[in-house]
């Protein structure tokens, strides 16, 4: 029963992103280890190619509209594209499977892992529940100065996050492209989508070459689902302004962060 929800769950995964260009990758990882029965490092594994896998599809309805803006997305995955296979290639690795006690509580990579997570699904809650501007059309896009540092400087920050949590950063990267590289909200979700591809993708690729093991057909059937939704997600996208949907979005990832910290802290 639990894995049938997961699968479904998948499917609203690639919804979020097809919509939103963000958000829906938040909820991975929670759903494969609590759905799913995967570990929490190897979850962040998963997670990466899933996510990665099913950008690509969705930044390519966008490319094809031209709703995709190159430069930006190349200066932003510069940094980021080094923190994301640094983390996953090397700092990952290195991170002991026990840590500390504190009290009572042993502290493991797979917690540690978790609270993480959880402490990110908050941080991104509070942004979607916050946004509730509207979008501006991509036909009126002027290009005011480009902010090099700060796309650069959240390049790098979402690299990070996105080796050591496995999530896309979606959250993060649409403030940047919108305040930083001055993109209106489409473009900005069809550049999301490429920079979250490619992100994901190099970071499981530093886990391949860690020699992670993977259940292969396990994980290409949960990305099956998780493709069909974001294809339902790109074309829904016409009709339905993400910004509507992520403050709903929002208080829902905020729950699960909530429930998330007191199922591995306090219970």
């Amino acid at each position: 029963m639990l894995h049938a929800i997961g699968y479904v769950a998948a499917i609203f995964i690639g919804l979020s992103l097809g919509i939103m260009g963000g958000g829906g990758s938040i909820l991975t990882v929670p759903v494969l280890v609590y759905l799913m029965g995967v570990s929490p490092v190897l979850s962040t594994a998963y997670s990466l190619f899933v996510v990665g896998s099913t950008s690509v599809v969705g930044a390519s309805g966008y490319f094809r509209k031209g709703l995709v803006s190159l430069k930006t997305a190349l200066v932003f995955l510069g940094p980021s594209l080094a923190a994301v296979f640094a983390v996953r290639r090397l700092v990952m690795p290195a991170i002991p499977a026990e840590l500390f006690t504190l009290g009572g509580l042993v502290v493991t990579k797979d917690l540690l892992v978790l609270v993480a997570f959880a402490g990110l699904m908050v941080v991104a809650a509070a942004s979607m529940i916050r946004s509730r501007g509207p979008e501006a059309p991509a036909e009126t896009a002027v290009k005011p100065p480009f902010n090099y540092p700060l796309v650069l400087g959240i390049g790098l920050v979402v690299g990070t996050l996105t080796g050591f949590v496995g999530a896309g950063g979606g959250f993060l990267i649409i403030p940047a492209l919108v305040l930083g590289a001055r993109l209106p909200m489409k473009l900005a979700v069809g550049t999301s989508l490429v920079i979250i591809a490619l992100n994901s993708l190099i970071g499981f690729s530093g886990d391949l070459s860690a020699g992670t093991p993977i259940a292969w057909p396990f994980l290409l059937g949960f990305l099956a689902f998780a493709l069909a939704g974001i294809v339902a997600g790109t074309y829904l996208a016409r009709f339905i302004p993400g910004h509507r949907l992520k403050p709903a979005f929002g208080w829902f990832t905020l729950a699960m962060g909530t429930f998330i910290l007191l199922r591995e802290l306090v219970f």
